[in-house]
């Protein structure tokens, strides 16, 4: 049955799916909506506080106006369907269009198997592409003087539009402002909005709310666990999420060097990592090493298990990685000293598609998670999925993609890439690395 209106409903974290959940449900008319977080806002362990993070329109103009094709695999359709709704908020939606950047897009390896990735990208794109392919041709991409570095290897295209980037903090606090705007009701802090346990009925067959540390009983109709990485700490997921974390730093600039590296294309590689133009208001340009990513395992319950955790510092060896970057394109910041640095942890389906369906043996409770590392820029897009999926109107076809699959991860290789490059091309322990 879908959800009335004046139900109660309470969502378990307050990052970017749990606001954009918020905001959905409450632009379709839904009241006593509570939302939960152990961090004030904005928490400062979410990954989608963040100055910014890489969009993409879609693989053609189609995505744009038209509804993807019925001839479309059922993953080609979830994608399209989902760039179409996201792509169709970062442009036109009022509250997110203002975070949206078009500035272009470059995809580039150095290896040969990730070479390969940007291959099938470029095959599988109908927008123009110019090949890069060498150090001239990357440093043509931006003003004079921005790249400077030798590009050893590196190969690519570059999509002069149609791509760029949002600004994630910003859209975050405008989503959260709105929701609040709008009745929502947000209870954060490390006593008041850390969630310590759901609540069961006597059963075991329901869920009807949640336990914070301060031993407040949150009741509600309906419960929205979309907790990113923490969430498997709450629900059993039958190893259908693994946390995996990835690393970033800031690198500071001075207000005068910041005009001439405004307006940039994203420059991503995809076994080298990225770095996105400086943000307005402390002129700091975001890098990210690129690899398979990083986990924290232990033995919990004689099971291996990556629990995540928070910290504003990053190992050794992914600032060695940011510095190849730096060395490789902008060898002018080779040396300089970062501004800020830190963790950021997601949670990855054995599949990579979204996680977001009813549970099958709990009543009242819905799990919105495994953002996969495709999360900030299609949470419009999850807002709306999640408040279908209350309301019980799920388009089929997107349901199946969704849905809650445990059989897929009965063997599940927690090792596996799932597709990524960079580092040795391993997924790499925080127990064995160095300087975390």
């Amino acid at each position: 049955m879908p959800l009335a209106v004046e139900s109660s409903i309470l969502i378990i974290g307050a990052g970017t799916w749990g606001c954009s959940i918020a905001l959905q449900l409450a632009r379709r008319g839904h009241t006593g909506i509570k939302v939960l977080d152990g961090c004030p806002f904005p928490s400062p362990i979410a990954a989608g506080n963040d100055i910014n993070r890489i969009a993409e329109e879609g693989k053609c103009p189609k995505y744009d106006a038209n509804e993807p094709d019925d001839m479309d695999s059922d993953e080609d359709y979830f994608w399209n369907k989902i760039h179409q709704l996201s792509m169709n908020a970062w442009k036109h939606d009022p509250l997110f269009k203002p975070f949206y950047h078009p500035t272009g897009f470059i995809m580039a390896a150095c290896g040969d198997d990730a070479y390969e990735h940007c291959l099938k990208y470029a095959e599988s794109e109908q927008a123009k592409l110019v090949p890069l392919n060498t150090a001239a041709a990357f440093h043509s991409t931006m003003p004079q003087g921005v790249l400077t570095g030798p590009f050893p290897h590196w190969r690519g295209f570059w999509k002069d539009g149609g791509a760029g980037w949002v600004f994630a903090n910003g859209a975050l606090r405008a989503m959260h402002a709105e929701a609040t705007r709008l009745g929502v009701k947000f209870l954060a802090g490390s006593s008041k909005g850390k969630v310590e346990s759901l609540l069961y009925s006597a059963d075991n067959d329901a869920v009807f709310g949640a336990r914070t540390r301060d031993k407040v009983e949150h009741t509600a109709s309906q419960t929205i666990l979309a907790a990113g990485a923490d969430s498997d700490l709450l629900l059993d997921f039958k190893k259908q999420l693994r946390p995996t974390a990835w690393t970033l730093a800031h690198l500071p600039l001075s207000a005068s060097e910041a005009e001439k590296y405004h307006n940039l294309p994203v420059l991503y590689g995809v076994d080298r990592g990225f770095f996105i133009e400086p943000d307005a208001e402390n002129h700091d340009i975001k890098i990210c090493d690129e690899h398979p990513g990083y986990c924290n395992f232990v033995h919990m319950n004689g099971e291996l298990r990556s629990v995540p955790f928070s910290r504003q510092q990053i190992p050794k060896d992914a600032e060695a990685r940011m510095r190849r970057l730096l060395h490789d394109t902008m060898p002018q910041f080779e040396d300089r000293d970062f501004s800020f640095a830190r963790i950021c942890w997601d949670a990855d389906t054995v599949d990579r598609y979204f996680l977001i369906d009813r549970h099958p043996d709990l009543e009242n409770l819905v799990v919105a998670v495994g953002g996969s590392g495709h999360g900030f820029m299609t949470n419009p897009a999850v807002g709306m999925l999640v408040a279908d999926t209350v309301q019980g109107k799920v388009e089929q076809r997107l349901q199946k993609m969704m849905r809650w699959r445990p059989e897929l991860s009965v063997n599940r290789d927690w090792w596996d890439t799932q597709d990524r490059y960079g580092a040795d091309g391993k997924v790499m322990d925080f127990q064995k690395s160095n300087g975390v």
